[in-house]
């Protein structure tokens, strides 16, 4: 079968590890099913992967891939859970240590597929498992945040922030967004923020919670624009994962700082029926067919993407 995989790793150069071709078909495997998959997303955990963070050498090749969508083995349409919880080990995520879903076909475990939406396209589903679960978790779970409440979504342009974006203004909550780039910023009011301003910006006022996912470079904004005992919630480090903590400021205003990572299977339900019987859709930038994946990894490198790439199969 056709697959886009790591077959090496470089930190400097991670693109010059990724592979098409043709891979040998997944094996049977007890509780596990083949989905025929029709369309899959990029994210920058596949970058990663590609750098050698969170594998190892002796994992490769490896078909990368975390998000995807396609037909089970019984004729249903699925929305694939990224989460593997082995019960012999941590959890981990398609790609880690099971290949993952840029394939004609992926196996999967029978308890990670939730039923596709008719109403979502392939290409609109297979955004769902990865970013926009993670966006989701972010706010409904992790930010404490009520309708009428103020949040600033860092970096708009991602995956996990247009997603963030979109949700947070679909629940009623003010949203503000940054991006050092004009067009993205006008992007992100077409896409529902309130109000979008450049990166460090001095904001109109404190906000209720930030959704960091840059890191490094927007730490100190996120801490800044906090007001007393408003909340960071965390799920990336696009830009560096070693700023400087600001302690000071977090214990004197008695800020809290969440981490959040991704979502659960019952969480990507809930998202996938929230897109049912709503007019929230994921944000696509581009779609390709697989065979053109490098073209898709190469505009996410660049950071030129506004939403998410989608291969289709």
């Amino acid at each position: 079968m056709f697959a886009v995989s790591a077959v090496r790793i470089d930190s400097k150069d991670p693109l010059s590890g990724l592979e098409l071709g043709e891979r040998d078909e997944p094996a049977p495997r007890a509780g596990w099913t083949t989905v025929t998959v029709k369309a899959a997303s990029l994210n920058h955990h596949d970058l990663w992967t590609l750098r050698g963070v969170g594998i190892s050498e002796d994992k490769l090749p490896m078909v990368l891939g975390c998000d995807g969508a396609g037909i089970d083995e019984d004729g249903n349409e699925v929305i694939i859970h990224s989460v593997v919880d082995p019960r012999d080990g941590k959890p981990s995520i398609l790609t880690e240590v099971y290949d993952g879903t840029f394939a004609q076909r992926v196996l999967v475990p029978k308890a990670n597929l939730v039923p596709k939406p008719a109403a979502l396209s392939w290409e609109q589903a297979a955004c769902l498992p990865t970013a926009w679960l993670t966006a989701y978790r972010m706010l409904f779970r992790n930010s404490g945040l009520k309708p009428g409440d103020t949040v600033l979504i860092q970096g708009a342009g991602g995956g996990v922030a247009t997603a963030a974006i979109v949700l947070a203004r679909a629940a009623g909550f003010r949203v503000w967004a940054t991006s050092r780039s004009e067009e993205k910023r006008a992007r992100a009011v077409e896409l529902g923020a309130h109000a979008a301003f450049e990166s460090g910006a001095r904001l109109p006022e404190r906000v209720d919670a930030v959704l960091e996912t840059v890191g490094a470079a927007t730490w100190s904004h996120s801490v800044k624009s906090l007001r007393p005992e408003g909340t960071i919630v965390i799920s990336g480090a696009t830009s560096g994962a070693m700023p400087p903590a600001e302690l000071t400021r977090i214990f004197f205003l008695q800020l809290r700082v969440i981490g959040s990572t991704m979502g659960s299977l019952d969480e990507l339900r809930a998202l996938a029926k929230m897109c049912e019987v709503t007019d929230v859709r994921p944000v696509i930038d581009s779609v390709l067919p697989l065979a053109e994946a490098r073209t898709g990894f190469e505009r996410m490198e660049r950071g030129e993407a506004f939403g998410k790439i989608v291969f289709t199969v």
